[in-house]
């Protein structure tokens, strides 16, 4: 039953991962119809890459809490 729940909290890590692929896309497709704003259409991808990232941090850190302490907290 605990790998269910470690399974459960690496999905936010694929979903990230998916999410990130298809916003690093859509951008290329928005600086390939206006380079002139490219700074500005890159300052925003990095921001909300950064973003979706700590969620897939998050989702990690709580898949190795479940791993190594347990759903119980009772250390084994």
């Amino acid at each position: 039953m605990n790998y269910i729940g470690i399974a459960l909290s690496l999905l936010s890590c694929v979903a990230a991962a998916i999410a990130m692929g298809f916003a690093t896309g859509k951008a290329l497709d928005a600086i390939a119809r206006q380079p002139e704003s490219a700074s500005k259409i890159n300052s925003t991808l990095l921001l909300g890459l950064a973003l979706t990232e700590s969620a897939a941090i998050y989702g990690f850190v709580i898949a190795l809490i479940l791993i190594f302490v347990g759903p119980t907290g009772s250390g084994g």
